[in-house]
C-alpha cells in the first residue's frame, strides 16, 4: 500500500510538473517558413548552410512584396513562382512577419 501511495504520489507530481516542461507551441509563422529555411537559413547570418541570401531580420515588407511580386509571376524566378503560389497572402504576410522578427547581427 504504501509503495502504491508513493507512485501515486509521484505520477500526481510529475503530471503537474508537465505544462512547465512542454515545449513552446510553433506559430504559425514558423511552421510556414520551414520550407524557406532549407535554402535561405533560418538565422540573420545564415551564411553556411544558406545557399541564397538569408531572409531573417530582412522588413517584413520588403519581404512580403517580393513573396507577392513572385506569386504574381511579376518577379522572375526558377522555383519561388511555384512556391508561393501555394501560399495564401495571410500566410504570406506570417512567413514574411515571421524573418522580420528574427534578430542578430547581420554578416
Amino acid at each position: 500500500m504504501r509503495t502504491m501511495t508513493m507512485a501515486m504520489t509521484l505520477l500526481l507530481l510529475a503530471l503537474a510538473c508537465a505544462p512547465a516542461f512542454a515545449a513552446q507551441p510553433v506559430s504559425a509563422g514558423e511552421r510556414l517558413a520551414a520550407t524557406c529555411t532549407a535554402c535561405h537559413g533560418a538565422r540573420v547570418n545564415a551564411t553556411e548552410n544558406a545557399v541564397l541570401p538569408p531572409l531573417a531580420g530582412q522588413p517584413k515588407e520588403t519581404l512580403l512584396a517580393s513573396l507577392k511580386a513572385f506569386k504574381e509571376g511579376s518577379r522572375p524566378a526558377t522555383i519561388m513562382t511555384q512556391l508561393a503560389k501555394g501560399y495564401t497572402d495571410e500566410q504570406l504576410e506570417q512567413v514574411a512577419a515571421w524573418f522580420a522578427a528574427q534578430k542578430g547581427d547581420r554578416p
